[in-house]
């Protein structure tokens, strides 16, 4: 075989080695679309009021009884009537139930007094709260609409890999519906908001009222509610953090059922064992955790747990 035929020879064994890598690649899409234009319908616009009572003014300087300049300071500096002030703002969310169950940010809607669900055909339903969550920053809303809404629905979150193409829609700013295209950055994100810190980071970029609103896969399924930013500006620089679709699930699901979302309770307190715990109460480890306190009749004191027990794993 002549050198040219061995050199050919190795070009197509190259080829027909690394081709099949090619076929199992997930290529960026030539456009978004289809798949925009599908899920807009899906995606509100929420719009909250909230009415504020200014404490009453009194700017009266004191002047002795009876001075000529008492009449002028009442008519000009005297108490102002308690005037209510109403706040508005401004986020979003997204149609899970066609029957008009609405998904958005706790923080959207907290302490509004009129919640308003605007849809993409311009209709504008009132919502009331279903139900909403603190500590995961999620609420669930209801409107009845005449007739049956597009909805979309939860993907699985922990399916979503870091580099998968995404998009996110809402209503940043309140200009309207818009749809933007990122990546996912970062999963399992910490960023001190809570006790359920685990956020998807995207960089597609995320602004003030894009809050509540879904973050998609190329599925058309939300992998996460679009809850905060990291900007020194204000304005998205590329970070922004979404919940995950598997605990918004749980915690809607919830809130639908229950109003509430309900969380396991062991009623037990307890207490890391250090090595003069360990040696005081006479324990052959100090890894565990030593029961400090059991509530009557709760889980665990119906299991048999008592103070001074120690808990271990085992592996």
């Amino acid at each position: 075989m002549s050198a040219s035929s061995r050199l050919f020879a190795l070009l197509a064994l190259a080829l027909a080695t690394f081709a099949p890598t090619a076929v199992f690649a997930r290529a960026a899409p030539d456009s978004f679309a289809d798949l925009a234009k599908r899920l807009l319908p899906t995606v509100v616009n929420i719009s909250t009021s909230q009415t504020l009572k200014a404490p009453p003014q009194n700017a009266m300087p004191q002047l002795p009884p009876g001075s000529p300049l008492e009449d002028l300071f009442k008519n000009f500096l005297g108490p102002k009537p308690n005037t209510p002030r109403h706040v508005t703002s401004l986020g979003s969310g997204f149609i899970i139930d066609p029957s008009g169950y609405v998904v958005t940010n706790n923080h959207v809607i907290e302490d509004s007094d009129q919640i308003t669900v605007s849809l993409q055909d311009g209709t504008q339903l009132p919502a009331k709260v279903v139900g909403r969550d603190t500590k995961t920053d999620l609420a669930l809303l209801k409107v009845s609409p005449k007739k049956p809404l597009p909805a979309t629905k939860f993907g699985d979150s922990d399916h979503a890999q870091v580099g998968d193409w995404v998009i996110a829609i809402g209503d940043p700013f309140g200009i309207g519906s818009t749809v933007t295209a990122g990546i996912v950055s970062a999963r399992n994100r910490n960023i001190n908001a809570g006790p359920y810190d685990d956020f998807i980071q995207t960089d597609a970029p995320i602004n003030r009222g894009n809050s509540g609103g879904p973050l998609f896969d190329m599925d058309g399924n939300v992998i996460g509610i679009n809850s905060a930013i990291f900007s020194p500006s204000g304005g998205s620089v590329g970070i922004g953090f979404a919940i995950p679709s598997n605990l918004a699930r749980e915690v809607t699901g919830q809130l639908r059922q229950f109003g509430v979302a309900r969380r396991g309770w062991i009623g037990v307190r307890i207490q890391q064992v250090t090595s003069e715990i360990a040696e005081g109460l006479g324990l052959p480890t100090t890894q565990g955790a030593l029961v400090a306190g059991v509530t009557d009749g709760g889980p665990a004191a119906r299991a048999g747990l008592a103070n001074g027990d120690l808990i271990t794993g085992r592996y």
